[in-house]
């Protein structure tokens, strides 16, 4: 139980801060202005755990793991340090903060040096952690396991804290196997196990019968695989376009015996250690990187968006947060939205109108989106403005914008001319994009900048006339969406009056931001085919979108082929719930936003459309959503390009350290049953199941086949969904994955599993294999 160090440790001996972090110190937390104390902090000796002082008469926990940490933020960088701590104490200052919905934690060293300790060492564990191969994150975690069950810290483990370490683990085992297993480890009679024994104990538990049979089947070579033969694996089973020298390479790479290594032979070992590394994963190691054609207009690629994205909850009393930015783009969201409304001492800020949602200044946010808006993607970020301020705060909207974004802001056309098409993303490369003009930019990208999105007071013409400036300010109609809240009153009937269009007073300063995402109304295909620029947007209601999608699924593509639309949540959708956005895509809409604080199959589902393209936020649509000619109708599916059919063979073989999930309960393991379904056009959308495995969640093994036809693969996606069974109610999910068909490697392929909120858990995972073949 020692080896359970390692994990965190490895690369890391001798290092003085790791040292330091070992031995601790005292560190000031801050929950408010008047909560500021002082406790101990160190990290565990197992590398991968932080034990902290408490001073709570009913303290449940006093550690926390590593693997909860989702990052870790020098300085004054959190809402609370900022509002809670003096400017002068910044560089003592940071900030845990941790997956999931678990509160950040704020502190302050003693020291700057300290401080910067403190954050390099978390750092370095964090990243050593993310670096832990398949097989090395499993044996941290069971030997963590392990080192809970042995409840009197002696290194070694009595058949009672063996029992204890199965449960920890999720497996259920009668007392008779238990006893069993113990007995063929326990070689010195002791009655306890250590050292050696506990290896063979760890080698028994975690033998996987289904890989033996797969390598005894294809090691052809004197009972190894030697480099042909893994070329043969490669090209037959994995479908690969493998050459003798990838082959080689996996060998050199994977392989743990040196004699085997030095004869070009890979043993059983290697072999699991291959299939465990991205080359055995089902998502196309390929698409990790950007690998689109990223020269096309803007408007043919699928945009990853939220929706009222300030808000960390729900849409009637949560919280409004810099954070819910910070999480969004950090996901790789390239389209956020800003509710701005008059705030007090003349500084507008962002909250969900005539609510009880909290309120956040818009400078902060923009503070925020500048800081993390390109840490994951480099493609332009669109700022979606819903403005409700008055004209004074307008204009300090725009002044903010300008000072903080710099030349990042996109403040007029990038062509030397009236352009008649969108510039595409690679041209737009570190840019902010934004609904309003400024003036003219020496860039001639889009990457890496900020596109404003709103109302502007005149065409974009206007910006190489030679004519005068025009009005400073001007009435102009309501955003859709504020129109749509305020206008949702019902007359005596009960039938929704016909909603009178609001006006509100518009700013030139903050007009003049808008360049290629002018919103307007939308009056219909043909009005918008005749009278509308190509830079002039429209958003659409789910329902309305939806509807669109379903009876005018041509003309919604044949729409979205040179101008952009905006899908957002119904308003009633006060939990923040989500809409299926599928439909949506199958109708080529670009941005269609979501609630990116709502774990939900809808997320999910986003999460996995845009898992490929190097995380970039921009998906090339198919050629069928692109070109002129196309008669692509999702709904109908005539014959064309489109139609490409395949049938799809998966086989669910098994799954490896499925999470508990009430760990509250010792004795409660989960009954895993997995779903696969298929989501892309109408014709494809299908779901399967397996049989439910009654209480192992460690090494269930299904090895059930199902078939699926796929008409569209290149809208299809692939979705594992992994449940604890329940006979009486709801199954719990256990984890989950989706990807796009087109990102799936054929052939035998372990499956990570992600959080609800979408957090890889770090052993967990499922074995398939799959078949993605042209049907006869």
């Amino acid at each position: 139980m020692e080896s359970n160090g390692k994990a965190g440790k490895h690369g890391l001996e001798g290092d003085v801060d790791l040292q330091f972090l070992l031995v601790g110190g005292k560190l000031m937390k801050v929950k408010s202005s008047s909560w500021k104390k002082e406790r101990m902090y160190k990290l565990h000796d197992d590398n991968a755990t932080i034990w902290h002082e408490s001073h709570r008469i009913f303290k449940r926990k006093q550690t926390f793991s590593i693997d909860d940490v989702d990052s870790v933020r020098k300085g004054r960088q959190s809402e609370g340090l900022q509002k809670h701590t003096e400017a002068h104490v910044e560089d003592r200052c940071f900030s845990i903060f941790f997956k999931g919905r678990r509160r950040n934690l704020d502190l302050v060293a003693t020291s700057v040096e300290e401080a910067r300790q403190w954050v390099n060492g978390l750092e370095k564990i964090i990243s050593n952690m993310k670096k832990l191969n398949r097989q090395q994150t499993s044996e941290h975690w069971i030997f963590n396991c392990m080192r809970k069950a042995d409840k009197n810290k002696d290194n070694m483990m009595t058949l009672k804290e063996l029992k204890h370490f199965l449960r920890q683990i999720n497996i259920e085992v009668d007392e008779t196997y238990a006893k069993l297993l113990f007995t063929k480890c326990d070689t010195s009679n002791s009655g306890t196990l250590e050292g050696s024994e506990i290896k063979h104990f760890y080698d028994l538990l975690t033998h996987r019968e289904e890989i033996d049979v797969i390598y005894e089947k294809h090691a052809a070579t004197g009972g190894q695989m030697s480099a042909q033969d893994l070329l043969n694996f490669l090209r037959n089973e994995q479908r690969e376009e493998a050459t003798l020298e990838d082959a080689l390479r996996l060998i050199e790479k994977y392989e743990l015996d040196d004699s085997a290594k030095h004869m070009n032979h890979m043993t059983k070992d290697g072999f699991l250690m291959y299939l465990q590394q991205e080359e055995g994963s089902i998502f196309n190691p390929a698409h990790k990187k950007v690998f689109q054609d990223m020269s096309q207009p803007i408007n043919d690629y699928f945009i990853s968006s939220s929706h009222n994205t300030y808000l960390m909850e729900d849409q009637l009393k949560g919280p409004s947060s810099t954070e819910a930015y910070i999480k969004a783009l950090m996901k790789s969201c390239r389209c956020v939205e800003l509710d701005c409304w008059d705030g007090a001492h003349g500084e507008p800020v962002i909250y969900h109108g005539h609510t009880l949602t909290s309120k956040v200044l818009f400078k902060d946010v923009i503070k925020a989106i500048k800081e993390y808006a390109f840490k994951t993607s480099e493609y332009p970020v669109i700022l979606s403005l819903e403005n409700h301020c008055t004209l004074e705060q307008q204009k300090l909207m725009a002044k903010h914008m300008i000072s903080i974004l710099g030349s990042a802001l996109l403040t007029s056309p990038l062509e030397d001319q009236m352009p008649t098409a969108f510039p595409s993303p690679q041209k737009c490369v570190y840019r902010v994009s934004a609904k309003i003009l400024d003036t003219p930019s020496h860039s001639k990208e889009l990457k890496g900048r900020f596109i404003i999105k709103g109302k502007r007071l005149n065409k974009l013409d206007a910006v190489f006339s030679n004519t005068s400036p025009g009005v400073e300010e001007d009435c102009v109609s309501e955003e859709d969406e504020a129109a749509e809240t305020n206008n949702s009153k019902t007359d005596t009937n009960g039938q929704k009056a016909k909603a009178k269009k609001s006006k509100i007073k518009l700013a030139k300063q903050l007009s003049d931001l808008v360049i290629y995402c002018k919103s307007v109304h939308f009056s219909g295909f043909e009005h918008a085919k005749d009278n509308q620029a190509f830079y002039e947007m429209s958003s659409f209601k789910e329902s309305k979108a939806v509807n669109l999608a379903e009876t005018a699924a041509k003309a919604f593509i044949h729409h979205n082929m040179t101008k952009l639309s905006r899908i957002y949540p119904a308003g009633s959708r006060t939990a923040s719930s989500n809409y299926n956005p599928v439909p949506l895509w199958n109708a080529g809409c670009q941005i269609v936003a979501l609630n990116f604080q709502t774990p939900s199959k809808e997320m999910d589902l986003n999460q996995g459309r845009f898992r490929s393209n190097g995380l970039s936020g921009y998906i090339l649509k198919p050629e069928f959503q692109r070109y002129a000619g196309s008669e692509f109708n999702p709904m109908t599916l005539t014959k064309g390009p489109w139609i490409k059919h395949k049938a799809f063979h998966i086989m669910v073989i098994s799954a490896q350290q499925l999470p508990k999930l009430n760990k509250d309960k010792p004795k409660s393991i989960v009954d895993p049953l997995v779903k696969v379904e298929i989501y892309g056009v109408p014709a494809d959308t299908c779901s399967k199941e397996t049989r439910s495995i009654e209480n192992n969640g460690f090494n269930p093994m299904w090895n059930e086949t199902f078939q699926f036809d796929i008409q569209v693969p290149e809208l299809a996606m692939l979705r594992f969904l992994v449940e604890d069974y329940d006979a009486t109610s709801q199954n719990d999910l256990i984890g989950h994955y989706c990807l796009p068909l087109t990102s799936l490697q054929n052939g035998y392929r372990h499956v990570p599993l992600l959080t609800k909120r979408g957090d890889v858990i770090p052993s967990a995972g499922l074995f398939v294999h799959l078949m993605l073949l042209d049907a006869k």
